[in-house]
């Protein structure tokens, strides 16, 4: 029988797991208004926030929803700043029950792993098959509208397979149902954005990773999300897979795979297998071609404020540096060099300009200076001197005013 784990609502919350959970939530954000006004009475929100749990008042707030279009167009709803408190709090509760039950080859929103992580793990797949056997044929999965399709009484039945604890579950369902409209007789769906979505979306494909490494026998598998590959010699016996996964996708998760689902080989100058971000081969790994147009099409933006002094030049530096972050995990120095190598003259151009009106400045306000001094003395004087003084002081000013006239033009 397998394990269950109760009395977990406690660690949920403890003043202190909120107050971690409140630091979790709050990084890199902590300029914005909605944080600002929750830290000015930390304590008092956070003690409400725990009276609410414990007492099982607590209910979800209202979502903002807004599209985002990178790296392709979503929905994406997000809560007010007290929710994510209490969602980081959860997750930090009840994420170690599946953690350690995660298969080691599933790599989205896992400690410790990630894409480039997940990118090498697929690529030594690759070259493994290919060195024990001359070939390599690859199943590429994907999820049609994977979050939107997630069956909320199916994952209500997973969740309760390891948690008895009857706050918790509590807790999960008021979440899970604070997207539902009234009157839905089969709720689907986890918003993007949630942190409690990106490991329950875990939880739900666990029984795919279950299916795969120990039903099937697939002895090289990988599943980033909604994003899976089979690694295998024989191409007919990943079409079998591949029926099977299918099946049970639709008949214990309610699920389907889109078109993009196929069976292939990858081989060099032939096909390699889009995964993460990547084109790869088992001799070499290339940026997925949509990742250098995005680029592109960033660097032309970037270029365009920087000109107009919208950005700062650390702005476009951070931009830079995350994308080649990206990039050095492939093949790619003659690309990131034709790409980045123009942003250098951006910097030239714009600091030349900013010199120049630092010089220009500083000289006008200089003469500016000398000239008010010298017109001081020269009214001082312009009773005693008479009209030769008064011829000088003419003469004086109008060299003072080219002078000036010739910088601001310059």
């Amino acid at each position: 029988m397998a394990k269950t784990y109760g009395d977990l609502l406690p660690q949920i919350y403890d003043f202190a797991a909120l107050e971690r959970a409140y630091r979790r939530a709050r990084a890199g954000k902590r300029t914005r208004p909605e944080v600002m006004r929750f830290e000015r009475d930390l304590e008092g929100e956070l003690i409400a926030l725990q009276n609410e749990l414990i007492w099982g008042e607590y209910r979800t707030g209202a979502y903002r929803r807004f599209v985002v279009q990178e790296p392709k167009m979503r929905l994406v709803a997000a809560l007010p700043f007290r929710d994510r408190v209490v969602q980081h709090s959860l997750v930090a509760a009840i994420e170690p029950v599946w953690e350690a039950r995660f298969i080691a080859d599933s790599y989205a929103c896992r400690p410790g792993r990630g894409m480039h992580r997940g990118a090498d793990r697929a690529q030594e797949m690759l070259r493994q098959v290919q060195r024990a056997h001359g070939r390599v044929y690859v199943l590429k999965g994907d999820v049609a509208a994977y979050f939107a399709s997630i069956d909320h009484g199916v994952l209500s039945r997973l969740l309760r397979q390891r948690m008895t604890c009857h706050g918790t579950l509590a807790l999960c369902d008021e979440i899970l149902g604070s997207t539902v409209q009234p009157g839905a007789l089969a709720p689907r769906g986890l918003p993007i954005g949630n942190l409690t979505s990106q490991l329950w979306a875990n939880i739900y494909l666990h029984e795919l990773d279950l299916l795969a490494k120990h039903r099937l026998g697939c002895r090289r598998y990988i599943r980033y999300m909604d994003d899976f590959v089979v690694f295998h010699y024989d191409k007919d016996w990943l079409h079998e897979v591949r029926a099977q996964i299918e099946a049970f996708l639709w008949e214990q998760l309610r699920l389907r795979t889109n078109a993009k689902t196929q069976v292939f080989p990858v081989a060099l100058g032939g096909q390699g297998l889009d995964f993460l971000g990547y084109r790869m081969w088992p001799t070499h790994r290339r940026l997925r071609r949509s990742s250098i147009r995005r680029m592109a099409r960033s660097l032309k933006r970037l270029r365009r404020l920087y000109a107009e002094g919208e950005i700062s030049r650390e702005r476009v530096q951070q931009t830079i540096d995350s994308w080649l972050a990206h990039a050095r995990h492939a093949d790619a120095v003659g690309l990131r060099r034709s790409l980045l190598r123009p942003t250098r003259g951006w910097f030239c151009k714009r600091d030349a300009a900013n010199a120049q009106a630092k010089t220009t400045g500083a000289a006008l306000s200089q003469l500016a200076d000398v000239s008010d001094r010298l017109l001081a003395k020269w009214g001082r004087d312009s009773g005693v001197v008479g009209a030769t003084g008064e011829l000088a002081q003419r003469d004086s000013a109008a060299v003072v005013a080219a002078d000036l006239s010739m910088l601001r033009n310059r």
